[in-house]
C-alpha cells in the first residue's frame, strides 16, 4: 500500500477540496469529511487557506488528531468485538503487508528474543518458549483492512494484558509501541493494550503462527484496523511519548479503531 499524491493547481478550490478528501487514508475519516467538509467549513475549523496545499495538509492532520481523540473517548475497553464459528473462517486467510508475500521475513524462533523497554519494571528479554508457557486464549474474529476488505481468522496466544501485568508495565502510561523484524512499527493506546481480546498471537488455526501471518509473534487486536496489528514483533516499549507508526506517519489515522 502506497500513499499517492496528486498535483493540485493553486487557486482551484474544488480540486484542492477533492484532493483533501482523497488523502484520507481511513474510511471513517473519508466518510466524515465527505458528509461534512466544505471549503468554508474547512477554513472555519482550522483557519487554513483553501488555496494552499500545505495549509490543507495541516488542516487534515488537525482533523485526524481530533478524530483520534474522539475515537479514544468513545472506545469501550469492556466491549468485545464479535466472534464467529469455525465454519466462517476465511480460507485461505489473506496475506497483507507493505511488501509482497515473497518478501516475508524469516525469523529464527530459537534465537528470537522479545525486547522490552520504557516504563516496564522487569525488562528481561522473553523467549518464545516462555511466552508459550503462559496461559493461552483463542479467538475467531474479523480482521478489517483499511483498503476495504475483511477476513475471519482463528488466532491463539497470550492475553496482552496478562503479559503487561506480568512484566510490571506502567498501566497508567499512554502508549504501547512495537518494533518488528520487517522494519514495521506502530503504537497503540493503553486501553486497547489492556482490552481482553488483545492477544500476543502465537498460533493460527491451531498451528504455529506461519511466517506470512507474523511468526513468531504478532499482536492481534479485533478492535483495531489491520494496519494497527503488527507482525514479527521483536520489541515492545511502554511510554508517555507519542511515537506514531509506519502508516500513521504517512497520514493514516493513529487510533485506527475498527
Amino acid at each position: 500500500m502506497k500513499l499517492k499524491r496528486e498535483i493540485i493547481l493553486p487557486g482551484d478550490g474544488d480540486l484542492m477540496l477533492t484532493d483533501a478528501i482523497k488523502r484520507l487514508a481511513q474510511p471513517s475519516r473519508r466518510a466524515f469529511l465527505q458528509r461534512s467538509l466544505t471549503l468554508g467549513g474547512l477554513s472555519l475549523l482550522t483557519g487554513c487557506a483553501t488555496d494552499d496545499a500545505d495549509s490543507i495538509e495541516q488542516a487534515l492532520t488537525s482533523i485526524s488528531r481530533l478524530n483520534d481523540r474522539a475515537q479514544a473517548w468513545l472506545f469501550d475497553p469492556n466491549r468485545l468485538a464479535p466472534t464467529y464459528p469455525a465454519s466462517l473462517i476465511t480460507r485461505p486467510f489473506p496475506f497483507n503487508a507493505y511488501y509482497e508475500e515473497d518478501e516475508v521475513r524469516e525469523v529464527d524462533g530459537s534465537a528470537w528474543r522479545l525486547e522490552l523497554s520504557g516504563l516496564i519494571a522487569d525488562r528481561k528479554p522473553w523467549t518464545l518458549e516462555q511466552l508459550r508457557a503462559m496461559p493461552q486464549q483463542s479467538q475467531i474474529t474479523r480482521h478489517i483492512c483499511v483498503e476495504g476488505w475483511s477476513a475471519i481468522g482463528h488466532w491463539g496466544g497470550v492475553p496482552f494484558a496478562q503479559f503487561l501485568r506480568r512484566v510490571g508495565a506502567d498501566l497508567s502510561a499512554k502508549y504501547v509501541g512495537f518494533k518488528c523484524a520487517d522494519d514495521y512499527f506502530t503504537s497503540i493506546d493503553m486501553a486497547t493494550a489492556l482490552h481482553p481480546q488483545t492477544l500476543m498471537a502465537l498460533t493460527y488455526d491451531g498451528e504455529t503462527l506461519p511466517p506470512r501471518y507474523g511468526y513468531p509473534m504478532k499482536l492481534r487486536m479485533p478492535t483495531k484496523l489491520g494496519y494497527k496489528n503488527p507482525k514479527h514483533v521483536q520489541a515492545i516499549f511502554v511510554t508517555n511519548t507519542y511515537s506514531g507508526g509506519y502508516w500513521e506517519d504517512q497520514g493514516y489515522n493513529w487510533f485506527g479503531g475498527s
